[in-house]
């Protein structure tokens, strides 16, 4: 049994290993889409939809490239008014750095907000200093693109994913910045690494 993946918004978890193998959990929360990203990622159960992404946790693995695909893949499950869940080992890193990267796509978040709206459903989201430097960046370079081509391809925030996280971030963020201050380049301090799993409301 998995140690109970976090909703981050409707349709939208994030997980761990040992909960992308939890069938009873997964069928509780409606997940019918997998993104999988780490070392040896693989679909494990049938009658699931995966996307597959070999990836280290490493700060010089390169998650930009992955970043439409798995905008794409998590966005269409939701439109169907299905469950996603991302994971990668520990749901700490990668998959916290993928749902950031669509966080910045569906809203207007700049990086660090949309790190703040995903902590205040996953207290253990920490994605290393690399990644979050590739976010940033993505800010920087690429985002606006990035939202365009989402509102051309599926229109303009049909699942109102805007006023949602605006509004979590609002009810929950401030405690969770907390454990957070600038470093420099913008880097955010490593929160605790302990993250207080809690299954999802039935």
């Amino acid at each position: 049994m998995g140690n109970g993946m976090n909703k981050i918004l409707p349709g939208l978890y994030i997980g761990n290993f040992k909960d992308a193998r939890d069938a009873e959990q997964l069928s509780k929360n409606k997940v019918t889409h997998i993104l999988s990203i780490h070392d040896s990622a693989r679909p494990m159960l049938e009658g699931v939809k995966y996307l597959c992404i070999p990836a280290a946790d490493s700060p010089s693995q390169n998650l930009t490239r992955h970043f439409k695909e798995s905008i794409r893949f998590i966005h269409e499950c939701r439109l169907r008014g299905e469950g996603c869940l991302v994971h990668c080992l520990a749901g700490v890193s990668r998959s916290v750095t993928l749902v950031v990267a669509y966080i910045m796509t569906i809203t207007d978040f700049g990086w660090e907000d949309a790190l703040h709206m995903v902590r205040a459903g996953r207290s253990c989201a920490n994605p290393n200093l690399g990644f979050q430097k590739q976010l940033q960046e993505f800010e920087k370079n690429e985002v606006h693109q990035f939202r365009q081509w989402l509102k051309d391809e599926y229109g303009e925030d049909p699942l109102k994913d805007a006023e949602e996280a605006k509004n979590i971030l609002a009810r929950r963020a401030p405690r969770m910045k907390k454990c957070s201050r600038p470093l420099p380049k913008k880097m955010l301090r490593p929160c605790s690494s302990e993250c207080h799993h809690k299954r999802t409301p039935e």
